[in-house]
């Protein structure tokens, strides 16, 4: 079995970090080392998230259309190396493999340079997609190996938190090529996102190695697969990931909603995503704690559910407001959107550990993230339909009582996952 070292190890003098950087890292120590690592990752995130879109459609001339296909097909196809990936993880040492493919990231982040082609950007497309899935999978595990049984949950949150961060500072850099608007500008955005990749696999190897079990002891036992051939795990994660739909409505349905069936002034959506970004990264590890069996997390997935649903209800109440008490109301809702968003992504972050085979972590939470996937793929296309038609109220309503019911259904199917599993349920 491995060993679980401490996931981190206070000292006297702390070093000056900036300020909102500084209320969510982890004490110094191993979580310390990979939240450095998560930041260089998540500000590449930013940048390529912020920009690739313009530099696919303007330096490498590809169609807004062409752009959107082959984005979503990319998706759909890295969803399959979650598993397999996950799997690999929990047989070799964790920190080595994310390091790894974290180089094999940058390798494929300069690629785009050379898209000139549908057929170019496809191949890059996907196989950077397949790395990025890969990835989270063997996060994961080396989170459990970093934090240990009692902590990982906790440094999930912390690091989620640092990488909400990240993103916005690589968005806020990428801004400098989007105003520049030149072929070199984006090619430089390209090149930077590529760097962060050698910078976090830098400082994953400051890390100590964590070796895999001895043959016999557990992992080389679970066959590549189990998690997708463990159907109470994957109704207790279904219907975790399924709720996870409510983040498609916030980031896409909202915006369009704000612009479409309220009277308040387009500026209210950046302010309303800053405020959500802002509450997630103060909020994150807070409400991250306490997540140490199958019925805690399964409790505060059903909590989540139920601030999301009230969420969702406020967000509906919008329509047909007077622009101050929309902007009340809109900031209101996402606070409570936000609240429940932070504890279903910590509950549902749970059960997939909790309820996990030990020495499997990472191929189980590879699955989770496949269902996860699966819904992030279904929902735009879902909710757009539903939510923005003249009498979208219902839409809003039936997804709010889906979204509670979902919730309220987890901790019934977590104590049947939890005697199957052999796990302890309070």
């Amino acid at each position: 079995m491995r060993a679980y070292p401490a996931h981190a190890r206070r000292v006297a003098s702390a070093r000056m970090e900036p300020r909102l950087l500084a209320a969510v890292l982890p004490p110094p120590g191993h979580l310390r080392t990979a939240a450095y690592a998560t930041l260089a990752n998540t500000v590449g995130t930013g940048l390529w998230a912020a920009g690739a879109a313009i530099y696919l459609t303007r330096s490498a001339g590809l169609s807004v259309a062409a752009v959107g296909a082959g984005l979503s097909v990319a998706a759909l196809v890295g969803l399959t190396a979650s598993v397999p990936l996950g799997h690999l993880a929990d047989r070799r040492d964790p920190r080595a493999l994310r390091a790894a493919l974290q180089l094999a990231q940058a390798v494929v982040g300069l690629a785009f340079l050379l898209v000139d082609s549908l057929a170019t950007f496809l191949v890059v497309a996907v196989l950077e997609s397949l790395l990025t899935v890969g990835n989270l999978a063997v996060r994961a595990a080396l989170v459990a190996v970093v934090a240990g049984p009692e902590g990982r949950v906790h440094a999930f949150a912390a690091l989620r938190a640092v990488a909400n961060v990240g993103i916005g500072v690589g968005a806020a850099l990428a801004a400098f090529a989007l105003a520049a608007d030149t072929s070199t500008g984006y090619r430089l955005l390209v090149a930077g996102n590529a760097v962060t990749y050698l910078v976090s696999a830098g400082l994953l190897m400051r890390l100590p190695a964590f070796p895999p079990p001895e043959a016999g002891a557990g992992a080389r036992d679970q066959p590549a697969r189990a998690a997708l051939r463990a159907p109470r795990f994957l109704a207790v994660t279904g219907a975790a990931a399924a709720m996870g739909v409510h983040r498609v409505a916030l980031k896409l349905i909202v915006p369009l909603w704000i612009a479409i069936r309220t009277d308040a002034p387009r500026t209210v959506i950046s302010l309303v995503l800053v405020w959500h970004t802002v509450l997630s990264v103060l909020l994150a590890v807070r409400l991250g704690r306490g997540v140490r069996s199958p019925g805690a997390a399964a409790r505060m997935t059903r909590r989540g559910g139920l601030l999301i649903a009230a969420g969702l209800l406020g967000y509906a109440a919008t329509a047909g407001l007077g622009v101050p008490a929309t902007i009340v109301l809109l900031l209101g809702a996402t606070t409570v959107h936000t609240i429940g968003d932070l504890w279903h992504g910590n509950g549902s972050t749970g059960l997939a550990y909790e309820l996990a085979p030990p020495t499997a972590v990472g191929q189980y939470q590879g699955a989770f993230l496949l269902l996860t996937g699966l819904t992030n793929a279904v929902g735009p296309a879902l909710l757009t339909v539903s939510l923005l038609r003249p009498d979208s109220r219902w839409g809003w309503y039936a997804l709010a009582a889906t979204v509670a019911a979902t919730g309220l259904a987890v901790p019934p199917l977590t104590r049947w996952a939890a005697a199957e599993a052999g796990r302890d349920h309070p």
